[in-house]
């Protein structure tokens, strides 16, 4: 069973500090978007995040926070394997809250884990698929003080990549307000 944790536990500094989860991408919320993605490929979804979780309240949806607070996403992943652990699942898909426009068979072309998404030769790091049983390995790259790179523990799993092709970069982040003015243009499919 694969389950899904969307990661919005940025800082969105380039968008002012938003709560970027609830950026709206022609009037709706990018979670919104993202979400509508999701559930169709994976049977169940938590967020990450930190801050008030009763702001997600109307998604129904579990709230993880962090369980290594300072290291990055990686610590979002971590939070979600162990969710993910908890519910049974044997893969963990990740996704940017930012990334409104992932492909609809997502989960489907990365398994079986570990796996991580790419278009046009860059590699999206959070776009990936997690086999839950690396925990512990995560848990010992987290440890020690250094820098956490989702590409070095990607490298460290073996991660294939896997490439998508587009009209479009699917994996498009909305990180500043130029990029959320492009995508109100990009088509939904």
């Amino acid at each position: 069973m694969i389950a899904a944790v969307i990661l919005a536990g940025g800082q969105a500094t380039r968008l002012g500090g938003a709560d970027k989860a609830f950026v709206s991408l022609n009037g709706t919320p990018l979670i919104s978007h993202l979400l509508a993605r999701l559930a169709p490929q994976v049977e169940h979804i938590a967020i990450s995040a930190n801050g008030d979780a009763t702001r997600f309240a109307a998604f129904g949806l579990p709230v993880l926070p962090d369980l290594h607070c300072g290291k990055g996403p990686l610590a979002g992943v971590a939070a979600g394997l162990a969710w993910a652990a908890d519910m049974g699942a044997t893969s963990l898909l990740t996704m940017p809250v930012d990334t409104p426009f992932i492909p609809h068979n997502l989960a489907l072309r990365l398994a079986p884990a570990p796996a991580v998404g790419c278009y046009q030769g860059r590699q999206h790091h959070l776009a990936a698929l997690w086999p839950v049983d690396c925990r512990p390995m995560l848990e010992r790259f987290l440890g020690p003080a250094g820098q956490y790179k989702v590409r070095d523990f990607l490298k460290l799993l073996r991660a294939r990549q896997v490439s998508f092709n587009a009209p479009h970069d699917p994996f498009l982040n909305i990180n500043t307000p130029e990029d959320l003015a492009a995508a109100t243009s990009l088509p939904a499919a």
